[in-house]
């Protein structure tokens, strides 16, 4: 079963490009999980103030590449990372066509 995604992200306040750094990471590890980044956007200046940081499509081949890169203790041991640079992750399914 495949498992396809949509991920927003927004920046807290300043930590924009420490929201690309950490994405930078944990999107490396995808492919260890059978997973793979579809298309990678970012919102560029004029876009509306609420908008997402970051818009990225992933793919995982079955539920337990996901899983797994949840899990994945490289990625759970940048939580801290992650706090402080993303204020909001908002996550769905979604059909890619």
């Amino acid at each position: 079963m495949t498992i396809q995604l949509c991920v927003l992200l927004w920046a807290r306040p300043g930590a924009v490009d420490a929201l690309n750094a950490y994405e930078d990471k944990v999107l490396a590890l995808l492919a260890e999980h059978d997973g793979r980044l579809v298309q990678r956007a970012r919102t560029v200046d004029g876009a509306a103030p609420d908008a997402p940081a970051e818009v990225q499509l992933i793919e995982f081949r079955s539920r337990s590449g996901y899983d797994g890169f949840l899990a994945d203790p490289r990625r759970t041991a940048l939580s801290a990372e992650r706090d402080a640079a993303i204020a909001r992750t908002d996550l769905f399914p979604v059909a890619l066509t």
